[in-house]
């Protein structure tokens, strides 16, 4: 009614609101006392000619499995620097659980945008001084930072490793956070240090670890739905589609691969397993497999530059700043066994 017609109106309407509802008939249900499980429906709906159904398929390279089984074969040997001298390599096994994970964060840290050699050397110096977050704390910066020379960027460094474990030590009681989430907040540590953090220091697989060789290579062999420009955009790109089970060992293959065979620049395309199937195959590479000790061979004590074409200085310098600054070289053995692969 309007409010118009009076009070009256309200208090009918208050009595119409209170008023008991009305309880539906209903009849009782027999009781089965043996059998308390519902029964299972079944509802058939008619199809309707006129929409098409929507396909949604899940995208992934053409080849990728062959691939990385070859890849695989070519790492059997287990002989490239990250595999002696990789963060999983250079913690102290027989310190406490949590300065092993230190030590691992550390580790990490101090391998961006440096090569394993020199990271496994600067974390033996400083496991020898003493790598807790306690020492770190205790020793002054230009001590720490003859302790880490010559990696990479040494200076934002040593700032970095002192915040970082002051923070740690605040936050944390000494350990490393358990989560991505807590592990980029750190200074000094990105998205690629925290996945390979959770997956070494706490045995966790929350992601790719993506590093300048895992971005290269992913890109080379055309395993991105379109290129991407940075590590990051590759580990999402990856994530997309390689099965998380792959996510651990993927790091660890192609980084090796990368020292190896697909190096940043003039990549050893021929003695590939994937040559024939790498959509990138000996556009930047050689034309013949370099011998031993020549100028374009790649050498840990060869103090000669790479010569590079024009087209590639920029590739390289991209390189360069991402990580690494010099390839490194394939095994004689290594060599031997994949050129006979190919051979055959």
């Amino acid at each position: 009614r309007c409010a118009s017609e009076g009070g009256g109106g309200g208090e009918e309407r208050r009595e119409l609101l209170h008023e008991a509802p009305v309880q539906p008939k209903t009849e009782a249900l027999p009781e089965y006392p043996h059998s308390r499980r519902r029964r299972q429906l079944k509802v058939e709906y008619e199809k309707d000619e006129r929409v098409s159904p929507m396909k949604t398929e899940r995208w992934e390279p053409a080849d990728w499995r062959k691939q990385l089984g070859f890849i695989r074969e070519m790492r059997s040997g287990r002989d490239a620097p990250v595999d002696n001298m990789g963060a999983e390599k250079c913690y102290d096994m027989e310190a406490p659980a949590h300065v092993r994970r230190f030590q691992v964060l550390v580790s990490l840290m101090l391998s961006s945008q440096t090569k394993d050699q020199v990271t496994a050397a600067a974390m033996q110096k400083l496991r020898a001084h003493g790598c807790t977050v306690e020492n770190i704390l205790a020793t002054d910066d230009e001590k720490l930072g003859k302790l880490i020379y010559p990696v990479g960027f040494w200076r934002n460094k040593v700032k970095y490793l002192k915040l970082t474990s002051a923070m740690l030590q605040k936050e944390f009681g000494g350990d490393i956070p358990s989560s991505v989430e807590g592990l980029v907040r750190l200074p000094g540590v990105g998205p690629k240090m925290a996945h390979l953090a959770m997956d070494i220091a706490w045995d966790q697989v929350s992601g790719i670890g993506v590093d300048t060789h895992v971005h290269r290579i992913s890109n080379r062999l055309g395993w991105l739905r379109k290129a991407t420009k940075n590590p990051e955009e590759t580990r999402k790109a990856l994530e997309e589609w390689l099965p998380r089970e792959l996510w651990s060992e993927i790091n660890w293959l192609l980084v090796g691969f990368g020292q190896q065979v697909c190096l940043p620049v003039n990549p050893l395309c021929s003695v590939c397993l994937n040559q024939h199937s790498c959509p990138s195959a000996h556009k930047n590479s050689p034309a013949k497999r370099p011998k031993s000790g020549s100028p374009r061979s790649p050498s840990p004590t060869s103090s000669s530059k790479i010569k590079t074409e024009p087209k590639q200085e920029a590739a390289l310098k991209d390189e360069m700043i991402n990580k690494e600054l010099l390839p490194t070289s394939v095994s004689h053995t290594t060599k031997r066994r994949l050129k006979t692969k190919v051979n055959v």
